[in-house]
């Protein structure tokens, strides 16, 4: 057991898929390290990103709007962790700031919420999403559908559908399987949909310079885990990608010292898709990093362009 001279401060942003992974990670490090309840407080931090919610990501901020308080509270010693979807975590990080742990990855497929299938949603269908991946992709499969922006946490885009703003919305399945809501929507098949970069991981960071922190976070980290976002994270930075940028990644171990890496881009319409697969040695960023500069060599100008801005 290791003792603690007063309680872990645990920052997260207050949404209910937020507060269920810090949770998660607070039942994780109590379970590794023989704490009591009262060892870890739980401090909720609002983000940028929870304030506004009628305009996409992209347009506002990017991802950054997710990360920027929590990291504030870092910095100031408010809190001495905060727990992350990694997907919503920016590709460069303060070098103050270290992710030093990840939970074990959760499913890491999108799931179509309102019809059994794309080709089953009537004909133009309206499909609710901010996000420029998924947007890209239901538009390489279904040319006749219209993206409407659709923010809010899992309840309010629920919400929205039932209320019929949308025929269909896309979630990722870890975020609801989290909220107890294994049984909604039609899990998409990674070939049809790969999956966001960092989907269905959770990340806990600390400052670099906290030694005794970033030793508590190491006993409670899934090195697969890690090693594979890693990867995915190196591709993203390979491909200078933003939240502008429809953009899928996928890592499964292979062997014990390879990931077995798959990376897409695509125009905002679907149209074009530059795809690679790659056996790459756990920890080669550099390798990832490579294919996803390799990726936008082989885009045409006008997807090149969108990793530009």
């Amino acid at each position: 057991m290791t003792a603690l001279s007063r309680p872990l401060r645990l920052g997260t942003r207050g949404s209910p898929l937020a507060l269920a992974q810090a949770h998660m990670t607070a039942q994780a490090l109590r379970a590794r390290h023989g704490w009591p309840l009262e060892a870890i407080e739980t401090v909720i931090v609002q983000t940028s990103g929870d304030r506004i919610q009628d305009r996409a990501l992209a347009e506002i901020g990017g991802k950054a709007l997710w990360t920027k308080e929590l990291d504030r509270a870092l910095a100031s010693g408010e809190i001495d962790i905060a727990v992350h979807s990694m997907k919503d975590v920016e590709t460069l990080r303060p070098e103050t700031i270290r992710i030093a742990a990840m939970l074990p990855r959760a499913d890491v497929r999108d799931r179509l919420v309102g019809a059994e299938s794309l080709a089953a949603l009537p004909p133009e269908p309206l499909v609710g999403t901010s996000s420029p991946r998924r947007a890209a992709m239901v538009r390489r499969q279904r040319p006749d559908a219209t993206i409407t922006v659709f923010r809010g946490n899992v309840a309010t885009r629920l919400a929205k559908l039932e209320a019929g703003e949308v025929h269909a919305t896309l979630l990722a399945a870890a975020g609801l399987d989290r909220l107890g809501q294994e049984n909604i929507g039609t899990a998409m098949p990674v070939d049809m949909m790969l999956p966001a970069p960092s989907q269905g991981a959770v990340g806990i960071e600390t400052l670099a310079a906290n030694q005794t922190v970033l030793s508590l976070l190491q006993a409670i980290n899934d090195a697969d885990t890690f090693d594979c976002v890693t990867l995915e994270r190196a591709v993203l930075k390979g491909l200078g990608g933003t939240c502008h940028s429809p953009i899928g990644a996928l890592g499964v171990l292979a062997h014990d010292d390879t990931v077995r890496l798959r990376a897409e881009i695509l125009s905002s319409d679907g149209r074009e898709c530059v795809a690679d697969e790659r056996l790459i040695a756990r920890g080669d960023t550099c390798a990832a990093e490579a294919m996803g500069r390799a990726l936008l060599d082989r885009a045409s100008p006008a997807l090149r362009a969108l990793f530009e801005a």
